[in-house]
């Protein structure tokens, strides 16, 4: 702390900031480092070694640049994207300023843009890495940082691993030079290479010839999906409605509850939009634009789809469709995660299409493509994550909120002009394949102390054999620490703290932290003759799980 005591007798904002912080506060803000883990950096904005400050952004930059002139040779390249949130423009400038020391060229959007878009630029600009400045669908009051790799990844574990050892190297931020400037190592990006990524957004289409008869609500959350979302659906002729009141890019949030897809409360003033407009569809992406969520109109009401459900129905939609085009790939796959609905894979497999998991994390489905491209022996036709993230072709090699929605409107017209919602056709892969009900419980436990408590829960599960849950014998436990499941089964996975116990109904549970948020997730595949009966199991699985957790 004293180090940041001597910065704050020259830096207002640090004195300012230390005087309001509570003794707790102050403890949380200095008591470890934030931890540049395997997705980067994400925090509470603030002053201190353990939040997001311009000191922070710019040790993970020194770690990273260190990283790609170890790595590369040349004149290098890197693009810089930014979200919405408080002090994302100016850690976009830190992060170009710092890499400018290692003679590193910087294209910055000069406004905030999708991080998918980011993926793209890395790509198209021919650069060797990116830089995004977002902390996602996290409340206002958080920033991040996260790094790519040449291909437009995020970088994988060994890639990361060398850029965290050389930001650990930097044991104490505030001795670094901010007064750095790029000069002439620094290109802005302006509006005009949207169009770019545009043009391939809309080489994703399948149907664009079928008639526009679907009304569709559109809402960025306050993020960097609007404008290029609503323009590109209103110029493909669909009738588009933008919620007004949620497209500024506001880092507050001011009129939305939650800017998380995955939370019912993001679609409240949505679906105001929808009731008044008689609209068919409603999209809402996060404010980075990577992920995305759904709510339609079925039988007079609006219902909500989950990730899942959503990977389900484009899987359904786009392989048909492949096939009655005659455009199927030779030995095509798909990639989704290990906590993800074994729904999207009876689907793909009933397509003929080949399926490969991944733990938790998009990167992982990027290395997937990136490996399969290079040996030519797979083609990537969809991949996804139960938590709203989807991409369709891979000139993006992270999830996509503008793919997805894209493909998602197309769908959705393409059913209504034969009679059928997207509930329709989802009932219909569960009369094919079974019925799926999936769902997402998360504890959230904030603080050092939270933290110790999410360690206990992993460790309870982890070497307390679970037998049986109501009354459901439990089959295998798979523990991807361990990297072994419990009847003796290598996992060929990097080490992850998850856990995931499958049943003899066809079920399963699994167990994980979050790796950006203070919470500890837990998730529910559950297998049934029926949805009802599929959500009776999975309530009588919740109650006896939440009744483990409270003794631990």
């Amino acid at each position: 702390m004293n180090s940041w005591l001597k910065l704050a007798e020259n830096e207002l904002w640090i004195q300012k900031e230390m005087a309001a912080l509570t003794e707790a506060e102050k403890h949380d803000a200095f008591y470890k480092s934030l931890e540049f883990g395997t997705a980067g950096m994400r925090g509470l904005l603030g002053v201190g070694p353990n939040r997001m400050n311009v000191y922070t952004v710019a040790k993970a930059n020194m770690g990273y640049g260190k990283y790609l002139v170890n790595n590369f040779s040349g004149d290098l390249k890197v693009a810089i994207a930014y979200d919405n949130r408080h002090q994302s423009r100016e850690f976009a400038e830190v992060s170009a300023n710092i890499l400018s020391i290692f003679g590193i060229t910087s294209y910055v959007f000069l406004d905030p843009r999708p991080t998918p878009e980011l993926s793209f630029a890395v790509r198209e600009l021919g650069c060797v890495g990116g830089v995004v400045i977002t902390a996602s669908h996290n409340p206002k009051e958080y920033n991040g940082y996260k790094v790519y790799d040449e291909t437009g990844c995020q970088l994988v574990d060994h890639k990361i691993a060398e850029v965290i050892q050389y930001v650990n190297e930097i044991e104490d931020e505030t001795v670094l030079d901010l007064s750095v400037d790029a000069k002439d190592k620094l290109v802005d990006l302006d509006r005009t290479f949207d169009e770019k990524y545009v043009a391939r957004l809309k080489g994703i289409l399948l149907r664009n010839d079928e008639p526009k008869n679907i009304k569709i609500v559109f809402s960025s959350q306050h993020g960097t999906a609007y404008p290029l979302m609503p323009n590109i659906l209103a110029d493909l002729g669909y009738h588009v409605i933008v919620v007004q009141e949620q497209k500024a890019y506001d880092p507050d949030f001011s009129n939305t509850k939650s800017p998380n897809p995955e939370d019912k409360a993001a679609y409240e003033l949505p679906l105001k939009y929808a009731n008044e407009h008689d609209a068919d569809l409603i999209l809402v992406s996060d404010p980075d634009a990577d992920r995305m969520g759904i709510a339609l109109k079925h039988a007079g009401e609006y219902v909500y789809l989950t990730g899942n459900d959503g990977g389900a129905i484009l899987q359904e939609y786009i392989y048909s469709t492949l096939i009655e085009q005659d455009k199927m790939p030779k030995h095509p796959v798909m990639f989704n995660t290990v906590v993800t609905s074994d729904l999207g894979e009876k689907i793909a497999h009933f397509y003929n299409v080949d399926v490969e998991k991944t733990l938790t994390g998009f990167k992982y489905i990027g290395e997937k493509i990136e490996g399969h491209n290079q040996k030519q022996d797979k083609t990537f036709v969809f991949g996804y994550e139960e938590s709203y993230g989807y991409l369709i072709q891979d000139f993006v090699r992270d999830k996509d909120a503008l793919q997805a929605c894209l493909m998602v409107s197309e769908a959705a017209n393409f059913y209504l002009n034969r009679g059928m919602t997207l509930i329709d056709v989802l009932h219909g892969l569960f009369e094919r394949h079974g019925a799926y009900y999936d769902h997402l419980e998360s504890l959230a436990l904030s603080g050092e102390a939270g933290l110790a408590r999410i360690q206990r829960i992993l460790n309870h599960f982890r070497d307390n054999a679970l037998k049986s849950i109501d009354g459901v014998k439990v089959i295998n436990k798979e523990d991807y620490l361990k990297q072994v499941d419990s009847k003796g089964n290598v996992l060929d996975f990097p080490k992850s703290n998850v856990l995931k116990y499958l049943l003899e109904d066809g079920s399963w549970i699994a167990i994980r932290p979050s790796g950006t948020e203070p919470k500890c997730k837990f998730y529910y595949n559950v297998k049934a003759d029926s949805l009802d009966n599929a959500k009776k199991k999975y309530q009588a699985y919740s109650k006896e799980l939440h009744n483990i957790i409270e003794t631990i």
